[in-house]
């Protein structure tokens, strides 16, 4: 049987290397999708064994063609860990910019809503199927200078926790499992190296991250399916 195979949506950045260095470290394949090949592929030899792939995840045509691409040359996916995203803030509610609320929408909701809809029969099916997000404090405790971020992670949560409940609806075994993994913000170390004044107070290490991502496949799906999991932060 082979080793479960886990795509990483948005695994150019700190916390896509981290996490695909810890599903490689855990035995399982792990492919590596961006939307710039130079980035992408820079990414995956700093963990040797990630397979690159470039995609506009935020095109459902290119994204269908990403996974039918998939199933003929891998087979079926067991897990997706998405993590396309970024921040946008501004000055009190009136300064949330129509600019930064597009970008947002269309990078953290609607490359997770293509991926999850194309994949979803995939993680199914699957014996250790998973959705993972990296989503944000703020969603709970938000500021009005981040509304345009917290309302977009806000929805995002909400999708993951629909496809928990598809997951845990018949005709489904049971065996998948949709989580959120909160976090204030993370760290890593090009950061501290940037910054060593800084303490970095309530952030979640991308190495932690890794580790917490890789630990859902050997966690029973009954367990975490439709949880809200609050990473602490680095000591």
């Amino acid at each position: 049987m082979n080793s479960p195979l886990v795509l990483i949506a948005g695994g150019s950045s700190a916390a896509g290397i981290a996490v695909a260095g810890a599903l490689l470290g855990a035995g399982m394949r792990v492919l590596t999708v961006g939307s710039d090949a130079e980035r992408i592929s820079a990414a995956a030899k700093l963990t040797e064994g990630a397979v690159p792939l470039v995609c506009n995840l935020a095109d459902p045509e290119d994204v269908a063609e990403l996974a039918a691409d998939l199933r003929t040359g891998y087979g079926r996916i067991d897990g997706l860990i998405h993590l396309v995203g970024g921040w946008r803030g501004g000055t009190g509610i009136t300064g949330q910019s129509d600019s930064d609320w597009d970008f947002l929408h269309t990078t953290v909701l609607t490359t997770l809503r293509n991926t999850s809809k194309a994949f979803y029969d995939d993680l199914a099916a699957s014996p250790v199927g998973r959705l993972a997000i990296v989503s944000s404090t703020t969603v709970t405790n938000p500021s009005a200078g981040d509304a345009n971020y917290a309302a977009v992670k806000a929805a995002a949560e909400t999708w993951v926790r629909s496809v928990a409940a598809g997951f845990a609806a018949p005709p489904a075994e049971g065996a998948a499992a949709a989580v959120v993994l909160v976090v204030k913000a993370l760290v890593d170390a090009t950061m501290r190296a940037r910054s060593p004044e800084r303490t970095f107070p309530g952030f979640t290490d991308v190495d932690q991250l890794g580790q917490t991502v890789a630990g859902l496949f050997t966690t029973p799906a009954a367990d975490i399916n439709g949880a809200r999991l609050v990473l602490a932060p680095h000591s």
